[in-house]
C-alpha cells in the first residue's frame, strides 16, 4: 500500500512563495504519476498540476507560470513550487499518488492561505 504524507503548507502573503511537498511511504515502489488538487471551501475540487514518472507535466491554466511541479522517483515525492501567490489560490492542497497498476491514494492535505 502507499501512505501520502504532505507538508508545506501555510501562511503567505500575496506575491509570496511556498513550496509542499508529497512523500509517498511504502516498501515497494509503485508510483505511476503524482499530481496536485485543491479544494476551496464551497467549491469543487480542481487539478492544479500532474507528472507522470517520466517527467511529463500539465498544469491548469490558472497556475502557468507560477507552479511548478517536480518530482524525485527515488525519493517517491512530489514537489508543488507555487510562486506569486494570490489570495484565490487559497486553498486545501491535496497530493494524489497513482500506482503502477492502477490505484490511487490521497494525501491528507495541507492549508494554504494567501492574504492581500
Amino acid at each position: 500500500q502507499v501512505q501520502l504524507v504532505e507538508s508545506g503548507g501555510g501562511l503567505v502573503q500575496a506575491g509570496g512563495s511556498l513550496r509542499l511537498s508529497c512523500a509517498a511511504s511504502g516498501t515497494i515502489f509503485s508510483i505511476n504519476a503524482m499530481a496536485w488538487y485543491r479544494q476551496a471551501p464551497g467549491k469543487q475540487r480542481e487539478l492544479v498540476a500532474g507528472i507522470t514518472r517520466g517527467g511529463s507535466t500539465n498544469y491548469a491554466d490558472s497556475v502557468k507560470g507560477r507552479f511548478t511541479i517536480s518530482r524525485d522517483n527515488a525519493k517517491n515525492t512530489v514537489y508543488l513550487q507555487m510562486n506569486s501567490l494570490k489570495p484565490e489560490d487559497t486553498a486545501v492542497y491535496y497530493c494524489k499518488v497513482w500506482s503502477v497498476v492502477g490505484n490511487d491514494y490521497w494525501g491528507q492535505g495541507t492549508q494554504v492561505t494567501v492574504s492581500s
